[in-house]
């Protein structure tokens, strides 16, 4: 099997190095990808959300299977483009992208679908938007309805914060979502589907605040864990048959089938599981932990997933490594308002040498100039250091050990990720 794999970031990085494991997986070719991903396959020139030249390269090297990694060439159409062309791609349609494309679409799916998920309210003017922080009161939680890179939701109790976040999504494109805040630890929940049948992932956590604590404004995501030990035993099973399942069924009742990966973004609530928001992708950091652990072929799986398969049970149950698994990402000065480009990154063999150790790239680049052979930073969020270990405890001192070895001026990393799962500190009601 031969593959294409588009996007440029620790997602897409560690979707290439799962394919590579994959003994039925033959090549694999990314684009236009980074300066990590450059070193362990062929990498291409295109720009990820242009779906007639995404369909030329993947005619060019006869690929079997492409895999669309980030949200915008999905919401873009680059999938409904590879579908004209007869090529199998694991990505939803841009009319099954909505899903990630519009909070309140999302909102009006699982109202239909009967899913748990937060109150909510749509906001086109100020005024609504403030009655809906008095409705739901504090601590008030406002989102941006479109795509945001993660960093369109602000939770805060402060009010005239959230009004002026809600002021900012308005100037961007006229819409918010006013929620209802969920108490209780978040998951996150990768759901393999084909149109009809899913086959869910292992449960990761992940970490969106900028700071040690939680602390400071969001970001695209700063670390993530699995596997997750206090999550009751059948919460997979109840995810899948209360959350993933119905909305499949309610996408193709509606004429738009959901293929790809339903990103179930969740609370554990003293009420129950809800659903905080749906993505139409792999997430980022999540991915990385995730499956770092993975022992099944991820090539044929998602291949099944394209060709509408899943439901033949090929490669179930799925096999996981029974290691515990760390991400700690490595940003940039300034992030997440700015990045710091251009600074050469040190220590990344020294780095991968440690037992358990592998780092994937997001946010770099090839130098030049004075930086000429070096790689360099080129984004916001620059690295993921995922370690593997026998329990949390090791995978985290495995993972701070690698991030003890590279170098990057004024780069920033939580210190905390894991910390509370760990030490034992997680509890649901």
């Amino acid at each position: 099997m031969r593959t294409l794999v588009i996007g440029t970031g620790g997602r897409e990085h560690a979707i290439v190095r799962a394919l590579l494991r994959d003994p039925a997986v033959e090549e694999v070719h990314a684009a236009p990808g980074n300066a990590g991903i450059a070193r362990d396959v062929p990498v291409h020139a295109v720009e990820a959300a242009d779906g007639a030249a995404v369909v030329q390269l993947a005619q060019d090297l006869g690929a079997d299977l492409v895999v669309v990694g980030p949200e915008l060439p999905l919401v873009s159409g680059v999938a409904d483009a590879l579908h004209g062309a007869g090529i199998a791609v694991f990505g939803p349609t841009a009319q099954a992208a909505v899903l990630e494309g519009s909070k309140s679409f999302a909102k009006d799916v699982m109202t239909a679908a009967g899913v748990p998920t937060a109150a909510s309210r749509t906001c086109v003017t100020e005024n609504q938007v403030a009655a809906a922080l008095d409705e739901f009161g504090a601590p008030h939680v406002v989102k941006d309805d479109g795509l945001a890179a993660g960093k369109g939701v602000v939770v805060t109790d402060d009010r005239d914060a959230a009004l002026e976040h809600a002021r900012a999504c308005f100037a961007a494109d006229g819409h918010v979502v006013v929620e209802e805040f969920l108490d209780g630890p978040e998951v996150s929940l990768f759901v393999l589907c084909d149109g009809r049948d899913v086959v869910p992932l292992a449960p990761a956590q992940d970490f969106k605040r900028i700071g040690d604590g939680d602390q400071g404004p969001n970001t695209g995501g700063m670390g993530a864990y699995t596997p997750l030990d206090w999550l009751p035993e059948d919460f997979t099973d109840e995810v899948v048959e209360t959350v993933a399942r119905p909305v499949v069924e309610e996408m193709a009742r509606r004429g738009t089938p959901f293929s790809g990966v339903l990103y179930c973004g969740l609370a554990v609530t003293a009420r129950g599981v809800k659903v905080i928001e749906f993505n139409v992708r792999f997430g980022d950091p999540e991915t990385q932990s995730v499956l770092a652990r993975l022992d099944s072929p991820l090539g044929e799986l998602l291949l099944d997933a394209a060709q509408g398969r899943l439901g033949e049970g090929r490669h179930l149950p799925l096999r996981w490594n029974p290691s515990a698994s760390v991400n700690v990402v490595v940003a940039s000065e300034g992030y997440p308002e700015s990045s710091r480009r251009g600074d050469p990154i040190t220590g990344l063999a020294e780095a991968e040498a440690l037992e358990g150790v592998s780092v994937l790239h997001a946010g770099t680049a090839e130098g030049s100039g004075e930086t000429a052979g070096e790689i360099v930073a080129a984004g916001g969020r620059v690295l993921s250091v995922v370690a593997l270990g026998k329990d949390l405890q090791q995978a985290r001192e495995r993972a701070y050990e690698g991030i003890g070895r590279i170098g990057l001026e004024g780069s920033q990393h939580r210190t905390d990720i894991a910390l509370k799962a760990a030490t034992g500190q997680i509890s649901v009601s």
